[in-house]
């Protein structure tokens, strides 16, 4: 099992466990209607605390979970990316959400490029893939900055199976033959 608390550290961002902290911005996050329209809707402040926990708890239970992402610069938490496999997943999934007033700033890119290269690195997985919804045009963009392809439709597990979404993804190969960027691009 790896570490149980790792830091991944990039050019401008920290990428780190959840902390009880955190939960402010997350909060925020899920109550946004645009921000989470894409995963499950957005949430009243006591949902939004469970799911905060439940990503605590994988990283208890698996050893690994989304990563709280942090500005370096201004020292806050500016949303959630990384590691994510709940049961009857589609795959080995590294995701990524960032508050409305950080989007357009390349983080996700840049923080999943990170949490990517650990998944491989320090997880052992085979493939990345990454679950968006059909009419998710940011992370699309965001999937395609990092290298990855459609590689199937299908519907998300329960409570959720009414969700089709597209499967992007790539190989650990794939990945490490990619050219790498120094400054991702937005």
């Amino acid at each position: 099992m790896p570490e149980p608390h790792p830091i991944l550290e990039t050019e401008r961002l920290i990428l780190r466990t959840i902390r009880p902290e955190d939960f402010e911005g997350w909060a925020v996050f899920m109550a946004d209607p645009e921000q989470a329209r894409f995963i499950g809707g957005p949430q009243p402040r006591a949902a939004a605390f469970r799911g905060f926990l439940t990503m605590a708890g994988a990283w208890a239970m698996q050893g690994f979970s989304m990563f709280s992402v942090v500005e370096k610069a201004s020292g806050r938490w500016v949303g959630r990316l990384g590691p994510w496999q709940p049961e009857g997943w589609p795959g080995t999934e590294v995701g990524w959400g960032i508050l409305r007033e950080f989007a357009g700033r390349g983080y996700a890119t840049e923080g999943a490029t990170a949490a990517i290269d650990w998944a491989f690195e320090t997880l052992g997985w085979t493939e990345v893939i990454h679950c968006i919804d059909p009419e998710n045009v940011a992370s699309q963009a965001v999937a395609r900055r990092l290298g990855s392809r459609i590689l199937r439709r299908t519907n998300l597990p329960p409570p959720f199976e009414d969700a089709v979404v597209d499967v992007w993804g790539q190989t650990r190969e794939e990945w490490r033959a990619r050219p790498r960027h120094r400054n991702p691009p937005a």
